[in-house]
């Protein structure tokens, strides 16, 4: 098999990879609540049960990314990742308790901190200007499963059988889907993904060593090493080395990368928290209204993902970081103003809405790219496993965050917007400042 079609094999199996984690959220969610009620759960389990899949994912994205930068053997590490997958479905299909949902969830999220080893894969085998179109292209694989996740829910709502001792109804069905493509997913990393080899980053200098004297050729070849060790920044930089012992830090456009990417996810998942409150409240939404909004919504998403895609390849990321962050400011001044306290009828109303949480989703692309891709470029490729698991747990982080915070003040939307709104201007100020830094990429 020729290398052009190993690359072309293995990134549809990773396409296919964040498809599926997209299917199993939007599966599991609109059934989870009412699961746990038929287990005499409280209110706030469900609030548990949501954040242990972000919780186990957040603390494996590192370990899978240091084992991926250690090793080099991405593949191994995706199945090894997909048994906890696996796992986790299927104990959430037996459903005999709470707590065995809970720790279905919690198994399930360990295997979803793979992400960090393949974004590491990706950094590695792509050239960098390719980075942010690659990069769009699987987010929006994820987004795709996000919309058509609720169809499957169509028929497994009519299961009603025995397999052995368990009960498959329209509550444990998704596990048991779930549980069955992840194994058809193994089968599919088996024989179709293989461990591209890195980037070759010499190709531009080829033709000139072609024509370039020996002596000339062997000078060269020893400023690439000094160069290459000059641009191999890592993720975290030890003072000791400078002559200040024992102090460690982060450098400053890591920080500010890291920042976007907790304010995006922590807005979304705030944002995702208080939207059917308040559909409920002012529009009087049931749940095939909410469908077809997120529908509507994903749509959206993967139309964004598209278009970044496209755009990559003519402005840098920088640009499209500074246009993400842009919507994303003017849609959290417009629901500070027009959604904390709803003005006019209901068709106003309902315009007002639907202009804050379309500028909301429309920027979420344009920022999670562009963040990732930077993200990529000013870290070491030797340890991008591991700076992409950190980059995942901060992600992490905010989905714990985002709906805790957005939870518990439905009633005081001032206070909600106000603190996405200062979040959001803070990083945007923050990315300006840090502009010329992050103009300098590292290639190392």
């Amino acid at each position: 098999m020729d290398s052009r079609r190993e690359k072309k094999l293995t990134y549809i199996t990773i396409g296919l990879i964040f498809l599926l984690s997209g299917v199993e959220y939007a599966v599991i969610l609109p059934t989870i609540w009412r699961f746990l009620q038929t287990l005499d759960a409280a209110p706030y389990f469900l609030g548990l049960v949501l954040s242990a899949f972000s919780l186990s994912g957040l603390l494996s994205g590192p370990l899978f990314g240091h084992w991926s930068d250690r090793t080099r053997s991405t593949k191994k590490i995706i199945l090894f990742a997909n048994i906890f997958e696996i796992v986790g479905n299927f104990m959430y299909l037996m459903g005999y308790s709470k707590w065995l949902l809970l720790s279905s969830r919690l198994v399930a999220g360990i295997g979803a901190g793979v992400s960090s080893s393949i974004f590491g894969f990706l950094t590695r085998s792509t050239a960098p200007e390719d980075r942010a179109t690659v990069f769009a292209a699987f987010m929006a694989c994820r987004q795709a499963g996000l919309v058509i996740g609720p169809a499957f829910n169509i028929f497994l709502r009519l299961c009603d059988f025995h397999l052995g001792p368990f009960v498959i109804n329209k509550y444990t069905a998704p596990g048991l889907f779930m549980c069955l493509l992840w194994i058809l997913l193994q089968f599919v990393v088996v024989f179709l993904t293989v461990d591209l080899p890195p980037v070759e980053k010499r190709k531009a200098r080829d033709s000139m060593t072609r024509k370039n004297q020996e002596e000339e050729n062997e000078k060269g070849l020893v400023e690439d090493v000094e160069e290459s060790d000059e641009e191999g920044k890592p993720l975290i930089v030890s003072q000791e080395l400078m002559g200040s012992y024992g102090s460690v830090f982060l450098r400053e456009e890591v920080i500010v990368l890291l920042a976007a990417q907790f304010v995006t996810f922590f807005n979304q998942t705030a944002l995702e928290t208080m939207v059917t409150p308040l559909t409920q409240k002012y529009f009087s939404f049931g749940e095939l209204e909410n469908s077809v909004m997120y529908f509507l919504g994903g749509v959206v998403v993967i139309a964004g993902f598209l278009f970044v895609r496209w755009l990559s390849r003519h402005v840098t990321e920088r640009v499209i970081l500074a246009i993400g962050l842009c919507m994303c400011n003017i849609s959290c001044v417009w629901c500070l103003i027009f959604l904390a306290k709803p003005l006019g009828g209901f068709s106003w109303q309902l315009t007002e809405f639907i202009i804050g949480v379309f500028l909301q989703v429309l920027g979420l692309p344009f920022v999670s790219v562009a963040q990732v891709s930077l993200f990529s470029k000013i870290t070491a490729e030797k340890t991008q496993g591991f700076s992409q698991g950190i980059r995942r747990s901060v992600g992490g982080l905010a989905t714990i965050l985002g709906p805790l915070w957005a939870g518990g003040l439905t009633e005081n939307m001032y206070v909600m917007m106000g603190m996405m709104t200062i979040l959001l201007v803070l990083l945007t100020v923050s990315n300006n400042y840090n502009d010329k830094t992050i103009r300098h990429p590292v290639r190392g």
